[in-house]
């Protein structure tokens, strides 16, 4: 059928490795999260269900739930900073239905929660762009071999999404760039 796309070949380890690194990225800004919003749990919860499936859990309601938990969170945020944090969190929990579909939005369940936490970092610094930038090059810095490889298997980030699908495009150049390691 025209317009189909075409599979990508995903093992479960795959999506533990890019659920366990999606889970780094949005760990590093739960403290914003929580600053704004003390007494909800619900991010964390989503990092920690992201974490168990990473080392060997289920995919399943847990994870799902959590994702949705921390997108409700994320709703009652008092600031912009709290709710990228939050939208890492979900972004994390939501990293192990990345699709095997070689589709560009795909990109998105690989480093959104990087993308997420780099616009946090930056709000919290009054919108300092440099800031995301030094979060981004640590963003890099977390990304295993395993993970380069499974971004490899699908097309470029999509244009689009505002600030986050910059940040998005900006980590998708930056891991396709790195020296292959076979």
């Amino acid at each position: 059928m025209a317009g189909e796309a075409s599979e990508v070949v995903l093992s479960k380890q795959d999506l533990r490795e890019v659920t366990a690194f999606a889970a780094a990225c949005a760990e590093v800004v739960l403290e914003i999260f929580e600053a704004d919003q003390p007494d909800d749990s619900r991010p964390r919860e989503a990092i920690g269900a992201a974490r168990e499936f990473a080392q060997g859990g289920e995919r399943g309601k847990s994870l799902r739930d959590t994702a949705s938990a921390a997108l409700k969170a994320a709703r009652s945020a008092d600031t912009a900073a709290a709710r990228e944090a939050a939208w890492a969190a979900m972004s994390a929990a939501g990293a192990a239905y990345l699709h095997p579909l070689a589709q560009a939005t795909q990109v998105k369940h690989i480093l959104g929660a990087g993308a997420y936490a780099a616009r946090a970092a930056e709000l919290v610094a009054d919108d300092d762009r440099s800031v995301g930038a030094a979060h981004l090059r640590r963003t890099l810095g977390r990304a295993t071999p395993a993970v380069v490889d499974v971004l490899r298997r699908f097309p470029t980030a999509p244009g689009g999404g505002g600030r986050v699908g910059e940040l998005i495009r900006l980590l998708d150049a930056g891991l396709r760039s790195l020296p292959r390691t076979e």
